[in-house]
């Protein structure tokens, strides 16, 4: 994802719903991008594999799978991928990717998610929830869809970064909403998030019930030097994503006795 120059604008009214953020009417041109872009392609998704590591026979969620890069490569690992994603036309183009035998739902992560106490192994939760205000309904959806012991491997826009770009600097300690401008393959799309400092984060992963296991701040896939060698140069000296590893714990009580 290339940013344009525009400064974003910090919103002192909510953002719109999370969800699609009118993903639907750019969904080619955004899934175009992300399939061979730097960011995307061979920073965020390398790491989110690399992160997941051996997921054979692991039953996985992917929530917000967008186009679905992330289940192929996740499903070509040995894992049997669902998906689910707020715009409907995002999930036509996973459907051409991933075939007809792939459970895709259109799902609203701000709401109940429709599967099962314990259905998966893991979530995947892959640049999609700094669109939520509210982290609280969502992760705890997840944790009661994730079995004792799942995991939740989530990507965020980085708090540092966010905050960095926004001018006046908002508070940094409140949770703010603000716009930013993207390019995706020649088309240009103003998109909205909500940035909150780390400690919230972190907070409302262990007011889920989550254990914190994996924070990390990873460098892209070294084959981008030579596709990218400005970018390249650029991402591994600046801050990026930020990427998490959070777990169930294995007895009601959180230890492992």
């Amino acid at each position: 994802m290339d940013r344009t120059a525009e400064t974003p604008e910090v919103l002192a009214r909510p953002a719109d719903p999370a969800p699609a953020n009118g993903y639907d009417s750019f969904a080619e041109a955004y899934a175009s991008d992300n399939e061979s872009n730097l960011q995307n392609a061979y920073y965020e998704r390398p790491a989110m594999v690399a992160l997941a590591a051996d997921v054979t026979g692991r039953r996985i969620l992917d929530a917000g799978c967008g186009a679905g890069p992330l289940a192929a490569a996740l499903r070509d690992r040995g894992a049997d991928v669902t998906g689910i994603d707020a715009s409907a036309e995002m999930l036509a183009l996973a459907r051409r990717r991933l075939g007809d035998d792939t459970d895709l739902r259109v799902v609203d992560l701000g709401g109940p998610l429709p599967f099962a106490d314990g259905a998966f192994d893991d979530v995947v939760a892959s640049l999609v929830l700094h669109y939520l205000e509210d982290w609280g309904p969502t992760l705890a959806e997840m944790r009661r869809v994730l079995r004792p012991g799942g995991r939740l491997i989530a990507s965020v826009q980085h708090p540092f970064a966010d905050y960095a770009i926004q001018d006046p600097r908002p508070d940094y300690s409140a949770t703010t909403s603000y716009s930013d401008e993207f390019t995706f393959s020649g088309r240009s799309v103003r998109l909205r998030f909500w940035r909150r400092p780390l400690h919230a984060m972190t907070d409302a992963f262990t007011a889920a019930g989550f254990r914190l296991c994996v924070i990390s701040e990873p460098q892209p896939d070294p084959a981008a030097r030579e596709l990218f060698p400005e970018g390249f140069r650029s991402l591994s000296t600046k801050i990026g994503f930020l990427f998490f590893v959070v777990e169930v714990p294995s007895s009601p009580t959180g230890s492992e006795d």
